[in-house]
């Protein structure tokens, strides 16, 4: 189950992250890379045998992921996660990478 920042219960489903993902990465070089970076984020929840995640340490998972992928990839991903509402957000986003 993925606990929402609203508090609210959903199940996790590959599909909706992986469409994050491919969004994230869309005509960028490692759009083939989408599919072993969710395998890996589920691998990380099976080890831990979370039964319950939240949806910011999915985020952030997704986030540290794409850092070392792709950079623009990162800063589109991280404007969604992080509802960037300034262009000073992705300046300030920028300046971590």
């Amino acid at each position: 189950m993925v606990i929402k920042k609203d508090g609210r219960r959903q199940s996790f489903v590959r599909e909706k992250l992986e469409i994050g993902l491919t969004k994230a990465l869309e005509k960028r070089p490692g759009i083939d890379k989408v599919s072993s970076i969710l395998d890996r984020i589920e691998k990380r929840i099976r080890i831990r045998r979370l039964q319950e995640i939240s949806s910011q340490t999915l985020g952030k998972w997704v986030l540290s992921e794409l850092k070392k992928l792709d950079q623009v990839a990162y800063l589109r991903f991280a404007s969604v996660y992080r509802t960037f509402s300034d262009p000073k957000d992705f300046k300030k986003e920028m300046e971590t990478l």
